[in-house]
Parts: C-alpha cells; sequence; structure tokens
C-alpha cells in the first residue's frame, strides 16, 4: 500500500445541548424585537462544565481513536478562548490524552485563522501532529453573536500513513482587516457593520488568497468539488465562491442552523463535515477568513474517513435547550446569588495536582500485576484480599473504558452551578469501580445499571485565584 504525507483522521466535539434560538429570541423581543427573525434552529452551548479544553480532548479522542499516540510529536491546541494565559492549555490536553512528556506542544491563539494556521503549519512540516481547534465564545446577551455562534472542536491527526486527505497546496493573505476584535479586559466581541464586512473582507480578500493559490497548484476553479468557508453572513459561502468562479453545488453547509460559528474551530469542523461525505480524488478548498485568509487545497484520499462520533454523530447526539436563564447561569452572564454553600474556599494544591497528574488528569489508576485486579486510585497494596500483594501495580487507563451505574444520588444540599449534585458509584466495563461524579444527566433516565462513558470535565473553579480544576466524570453513554 502507497503511503504518503496528509489527513490521517479527524474527530469532533459539540456540546449535547442546543439551545433554541427562538427561546433566545423570545427573551429578549421586549428591547431587540429585530432578533425574532433569527430566532430559528439551534446552537451548540456548553455545560456548565465545559470549556476549550474540555471540548477539544473529547474531539481528540475521537480523531485518535485506537491509534498510537506514541508516535505523535507535536500537538497545537487553536483557539481565540483558552481558559488559561500564563498556562500551557495544550499540555493540560496532553496529559488528559495519556500522552508522552517527549512532545512539543503549542497555543495558536490570536483569530479564527487560528485552526487553518495550525493545521498547515502542520501539513507543511512533515510531522506527525495532532491538531486540534476548539472554541467557546461569550457574547452579550440579546445580541446577534448570541444568536450566530456556536461551541465545539474538532481535531485533525496529521502523518505518514494512508491519508484521508493530502495538501496539493496552501496560500495566505495576512491583512489587517478588523471585522471583529476582544481587547484583553473585555469578555465578548464588538463586531462592525455587516456590509463592510461582507464587500471589502470576504469579497476581496477571500478571492484573492483562492486565486493565489489555485493558481499555484494549477487547478481550476470549476474542479473544487467542496468549498469550505465559515461566516455567518447571509449567503456569504454562496456570493464568494461565485466570485471566485466555483461550482455553485461545491458550496458546503456552514451548520449555522444546527451548531453555529464555532470560531477558531469552524474550519475545521466545516472540513471534517466534508470529508464524511467526499469521495476519493475530490478536491476541498478551505478558507478560514480572519485578519486575511488562509486558503488550503486538499485531495480526498482512499483513508478511512469513519471517526468514532465526526460530524453526524455529533449533530445526532442532541439535547434540546430552551431555558435560556440557566445558560446565562453558566456563562457567567448573568450573576446568580449562590448561597453560602459556593463560598467554600477552594485552593488548590500545585503540589498534589502535581505528583498526581496522571491520576487526576488522566484518570489512571493501577492492575495488579500479581493477581490482575484493577483499581482507581492506584495504591501501594492490592485491593484484593486474597493478594494484598505489595507494589505491584501497573498503569491502568480507566478513561477509556465504560460502565454501567451501580448507584447514585440527586444531592439538592451540595452546591452545584447545575443543581442537583449528581454522584455515585460505577461498575467499570472490565473491573474496577469507582465512585463518580454524573454530568448531562436526564433525571427521567437516570437508573441502576444505566450505561455510562468517561469524560474531562472541570470539577470546580476557584474564584479566589482564578484556577480551574478538572476531572473524569460519568456521562450516559450514546444509544445505538
Amino acid at each position: 500500500m502507497t503511503t504518503s504525507f496528509g489527513i490521517l483522521s479527524f474527530g469532533v466535539y459539540l456540546p449535547r445541548a442546543r439551545m433554541q434560538r427562538k427561546a433566545i429570541a423570545a427573551a429578549n423581543g421586549w428591547f431587540a424585537p429585530g432578533l425574532k427573525g433569527q430566532g430559528k434552529g439551534e446552537r451548540t452551548i456548553g455545560n456548565w462544565d465545559e470549556d476549550t479544553i474540555t471540548m477539544a480532548v473529547e474531539a481528540a479522542r475521537d480523531c485518535l481513536g485506537d491509534t498510537d499516540r506514541g508516535a505523535l510529536r507535536q500537538v497545537v491546541l487553536a483557539s481565540t478562548t483558552h481558559p488559561f494565559d500564563d498556562r500551557q492549555n495544550a499540555t493540560v490536553v496532553a496529559t488528559a490524552l495519556h500522552l508522552a512528556s517527549a512532545l512539543r506542544t503549542s497555543d495558536a491563539a490570536g483569530s479564527l485563522r487560528a485552526g487553518t494556521g495550525a493545521l498547515i503549519a502542520a501539513l507543511e512540516g512533515r510531522e506527525r501532529s495532532l491538531v486540534i481547534a476548539s472554541d467557546m465564545r461569550r457574547a452579550k446577551a440579546g445580541s446577534n453573536q448570541e444568536m450566530q455562534y456556536g461551541d465545539g472542536a474538532a481535531a485533525m491527526l496529521v502523518g505518514e500513513g494512508t491519508p484521508v486527505a493530502r495538501l496539493l497546496g496552501a496560500h495566505t493573505e495576512s491583512v489587517d482587516f478588523v471585522h471583529q476584535y476582544r481587547m484583553g479586559d473585555k469578555d465578548t466581541d464588538y463586531g462592525w457593520e455587516e456590509r463592510w464586512i461582507r464587500d471589502e473582507g470576504y469579497l476581496k480578500i477571500v478571492p484573492k488568497a483562492v486565486s493565489a493559490l489555485l493558481e499555484r497548484c494549477g487547478v481550476e476553479p470549476g474542479a473544487i468539488t467542496h468549498f469550505v468557508m465559515p461566516g455567518t453572513l447571509a449567503r456569504v459561502q454562496a456570493a464568494v465562491a461565485k466570485k471566485c468562479g466555483l461550482p455553485e453545488g461545491s458550496v458546503r453547509d456552514a451548520l449555522g442552523a444546527t451548531v453555529g460559528d464555532t470560531g477558531a474551530a469552524h474550519a475545521l469542523l466545516m472540513l471534517a463535515a466534508a470529508l464524511e461525505d467526499a469521495k476519493p480524488g475530490d478536491t476541498v478548498l478551505v478558507a478560514g477568513f480572519g485578519e486575511g485568509c488562509d486558503a488550503l487545497l486538499l485531495e480526498v484520499g482512499t483513508g478511512a474517513t469513519a471517526a468514532k462520533r465526526g460530524v453526524k454523530g455529533a449533530l445526532a447526539e442532541r439535547r434540546e435547550e430552551s431555558n435560556y436563564m440557566r445558560w446565562l447561569s453558566f456563562t457567567g452572564t448573568l450573576d446568580l446569588e449562590r448561597g453560602m454553600r459556593a463560598e467554600v474556599d477552594k485552593v488548590t494544591a500545585m503540589t498534589v495536582l502535581y505528583r498526581n497528574r496522571d491520576m487526576i488528569e488522566g484518570l489512571v489508576g493501577g492492575r495488579c500485576r500479581a493477581c490482575g485486579t484493577v483499581q482507581f486510585p492506584r495504591q501501594r497494596y492490592c485491593v484484593n484480599p486474597e493478594c494484598n500483594a505489595l507494589d505491584s501495580q501497573d498503569d491502568y487507563v480507566f478513561s477509556e473504558r465504560t460502565g454501567n451505574v451501580l448507584s447514585y444520588t440527586a444531592d439538592g444540599l451540595t452546591y452545584s452551578p447545575d443543581p442537583p449534585t449528581y454522584f455515585g458509584m460505577v461498575q467499570i466495563d472490565g473491573g474496577g469501580r469507582m465512585l463518580m461524579d454524573f454530568t448531562e444527566v436526564d433525571p427521567a433516565s437516570m437508573d441502576v445499571g444505566l450505561p455510562v462513558k468517561m469524560v474531562f470535565r472541570i470539577k470546580d473553579a476557584d474564584p479566589n485565584r482564578g484556577f480551574v480544576r478538572y476531572f473524569w466524570k460519568a456521562a450516559p453513554a450514546a444509544r445505538s
């Protein structure tokens, strides 16, 4: 089998909750009646315990599947909403994925082109790399951005093998065209006038980048099979395609009605959707807009395009949400009175976090070499009373295991941003039991025996010191 360098696999993560836009329009109609015209469809919204890092981990897990993670040489996390400004976010992701420490990790930021820029660099760098783009952008209540944005992540594994797609060429136009921006002391973006963005931005900058790329690759515009370009402006994709001379049928759905625009992740998310539908030999043109334009031309190969979840699976795994006020409290837009139980000091001992990082961020337990018993947490003595071997524990990764609810409690007294707090005992497939928090709980279906999977989530936050702690939780497993 002939091998070449390119995109070997891809993965996607979209939060389950889908805020109904009609709920946003109804809540803000007294002040902004014009939102009613946008009150169609839905957008993805992260849970209170999700952020850019947790979504990136889930997209990467979907991408990597059972591939050899030890062969990776680089992990890049692209986002405009990294949780940490001074702590490398990609390293947290790498730890959760059980990647070796002999690995380059980096954060790409500062532009909606961060995802496409990181992908170009990886494809041209010729090393086995994992490129993840993830965003969870905040918007002012009642704004167009609140309607148009969405939360999500996409990942691409790049390396030598039988590629899903290989790079034919790339071209970038770097232009300080400000269509939106966010200063460091602000929580939300400021957007400029839409007609100006369309006419002076998309319709001038993108065609220039596309034309230069196609000329360099010797490809006619009419030969493009799939055209991928994020954008929230109405019909902007079709207008750009027409100006570039691309076939009308090549324009890919921007997923605005079902997802929203996921920021730096959206070009990779749309690319993943295109690759799910593409056939070997198809050409995919990707245009990432923001302070210029990244343009990539890809040829679809014979590599397997099936991810564990993928775009289609992520779209299908949804839960309709219409409680607008609850969502505002999750994002911090609405400052609720949370009561005295929320005032417990949650200082994080960095020494403990470091010494137990594999256990805490990687959910690594132990397996006894003497009797095969698995346990979490890993300890010096085997918990099997018939064994009790000393220092017999090898690493055992629980995060990729599934299980079933053995017992559970819904606690209305313990503070939670989304009460009640659900926790209980999980029987792990393959052995072992673990006391865990539950997330994405549907009270109507929560019961003993419920199949669950492990998901990387925010455990809690320390508002006094501005630190976020992560751990693994049990979530209902998707039913086939």
